[in-house]
């Protein structure tokens, strides 16, 4: 069991959970309430990591923040920052392939809340930023939920866009699917066959908890309200 890369994965899932899911609550809500021209656009860009297989976002992403490129020059020439194989470089792959996954279930959470219930509030004096609070973040929770639960998950199991962006540096870049890789590779498959149950006992867990705890939130809402 490489329990470096197992640390190294879940530190990964847990800085990329905190960046996105905050983002996603606001970018959700804006695609759920607000009608503008090119929203339909906007809207196929965040669900293109779900359709393009992870070797191109990561081939690039590789393009695009590498030091051959424009921006990846100027990020080590004006910051010091050195994106690909290292872990900085992990996280904003992994952000910017697990969009869909955090997007998609806050907006469905924002879109099934009544519009004549915010229309209420904003009647009753309450600001927009008070609404958030008080009113749509708790109906919201299911849906913030299952966001976390898939970024947190599909991060600690991504293979191809990681190996692109961060190769497979030990400590730095190795991540537990890689770990696994490696193992199969060199035909331990004692290894990477227990890496691999701890993975799949993990998602069935979480899996369960969260749908536990969805339950356990709507049905608490409900009976309040």
């Amino acid at each position: 069991m490489d329990w470096q890369a197992l640390y190294l994965s879940v530190k990964l899932s847990a800085v990329t959970v905190l960046i996105l899911i905050p983002f996603s609550i606001f970018f959700s809500r804006l695609l759920a309430y607000s009608q503008f021209k090119g929203k339909a656009w906007i809207e196929a860009l965040v669900m293109v990591p779900l359709v393009l297989p992870p070797t191109v976002v990561g081939y690039y992403l590789l393009s695009g923040l590498g030091q051959q490129s424009w921006l990846g020059q100027q990020l080590q020439e004006w910051f010091g920052i050195q994106l690909v194989f290292h872990f900085s470089g992990l996280v904003v792959a992994s952000i910017l392939v697990n969009v869909p996954f955090a997007v998609q279930p806050i907006q469905r959470a924002f879109e099934a809340i009544p519009i004549e219930m915010r229309d209420a509030a904003e009647c009753c004096g309450m600001s927009r930023l008070k609404i958030l609070l008080k009113i749509e973040l708790p109906m919201i929770w299911p849906g913030i939920l299952m966001a976390l639960v898939l970024c947190f998950s599909h991060v600690l199991g991504e293979f191809g866009v990681v190996l692109m962006m961060g190769g497979n540096i030990v400590g730095e870049t190795q991540t537990i699917a890689i770990a696994i890789y490696d193992s199969v590779q060199a035909f331990d498959f004692e290894s990477a066959g227990l890496m691999s149950l701890v993975l799949l006992i993990f998602a069935i867990s979480v899996l369960a908890l969260t749908t536990s705890l969805s339950r356990h939130f709507s049905s608490s809402y409900k009976y309040e309200h």
